[in-house]
């Protein structure tokens, strides 16, 4: 077969597979920009994120939302109206934050939530992307002396229902041999009000929230200390309904252009500029080398305007929970692949 021909036959493969998906997708009823449609017509994007946790989601004193997960929220604003400031969050507790999912009540759920395959399987919800790699540790009065968690048998935990740190909790204290008592609180403010006061020993979450808690709700954080163990692996993330696939895959690609963002040395404040680089991945990102907005529904410079409105990966941590932040958490994991962490986007072509 000539070269032309070989070439010519490809092509018509590709169109032909492309053709069976969207044939099978219409039949399943499913609207590739059901969701984007949704967030334009109504001029804003809804996000839904926790009740308050410092570095990640919570509300200052004049009502504006601040921390990685809320700039995600604006991320995607950005990229689909090319406002950041047109998102409304919805504060949800854990019982409530995938029934408003579920519901279509928030576009997409942005809520320090961990990513499991229970419920990527059986809640008509999907991931879409780790923002943060993070594990569920203990935080302890420091007057205990408690050094270790396998120090805490016959300790009462505060704990929220309907979360993966409840099962987990049940799992460590069962594979340790150890009792304890459950103190079970669903909202989260109640709960970090109860540990405090003294109504229980141990609080139990993510190390992240765990750091978080203590830097925002304790009056003297230094009476307060997470003990080294890391009871599980804990990857958070977005979700959002698996019946668009299309809003799915806009909502992952924007977590990895931050990421690629930052690997590409991309900020907010030189993306006009690296508009003019040479370099490939930096002009496909950007939408100078048109493309990819426009198989996505939405404008060629979308990863640009996220960029622009919230910076690079690296630019969101050191805002929201890095040392100069009261939280003083350090990269770890969550640095880039070749500064020996896990963050790493695929490529954009």
């Amino acid at each position: 077969m000539a070269h032309n021909e070989y070439g010519n036959s490809m092509r018509l493969t590709h169109l032909l597979k492309a053709a069976a998906v969207a044939a099978a997708l219409a039949a399943a009823g499913v609207s590739q920009a059901g969701t984007v449609d949704t967030i334009k017509k109504r001029g804003e994007l809804v996000c839904g994120v926790s009740q308050g946790s410092a570095g990640l989601s919570i509300a200052d004193k004049q009502g504006r939302w601040t921390g990685l997960d809320a700039d995600l929220c604006r991320a995607l604003a950005a990229a689909v109206l090319g406002d950041p400031e047109k998102t409304r969050f919805v504060p949800l507790s854990s019982q409530q934050r995938f029934p408003a999912l579920q519901s279509g009540e928030i576009d997409v759920l942005n809520r320090n939530t961990t990513i499991t395959s229970g419920r990527d399987a059986g809640l008509g919800i999907v991931s879409a992307g780790i923002v943060f790699y993070d594990g569920q540790g203990f935080l302890v009065p420091r007057k205990l002396g408690v050094k270790s968690a396998t120090e805490l048998d016959g300790a009462q935990v505060c704990v929220q229902p309907g979360t993966v740190n409840e099962q987990n909790l049940v799992d460590y204290f069962k594979k340790n041999k150890l009792t304890y008592r459950p103190v079970v609180i669903e909202n989260l403010v109640e709960l970090e009000q109860a540990f405090y006061a003294g109504r229980c020993d141990v609080y139990l979450s993510d190390a992240s929230t765990l750091a978080a808690s203590r830097a925002a709700r304790a009056s003297q954080p230094d009476d307060f200390v997470i003990l080294p163990e890391r009871i599980n692996k804990s990857p958070l993330g977005p979700f959002v309904r698996q019946d668009d696939p299309n809003w799915a895959s806009i909502v992952r690609w924007t977590v990895n252009a931050l990421v690629a963002a930052e690997e590409l040395g991309i900020t907010s404040k030189n993306a006009d500029s690296q508009a003019q680089s040479a370099d490939a991945q930096v002009r496909r990102l950007l939408g100078v080398d048109a493309g990819i907005g426009k198989s996505f529904g939405l404008d060629e410079s979308w990863a640009k305007n996220a960029i622009k409105a919230v910076g690079n990966y690296g630019e969101v941590w050191d805002r929201n929970l890095g040392a100069a932040t009261p939280l003083k958490l350090e990269r770890g994991l969550n640095a880039q692949w070749n500064q020996g962490g896990l963050l790493y986007s695929p490529p954009f072509q």
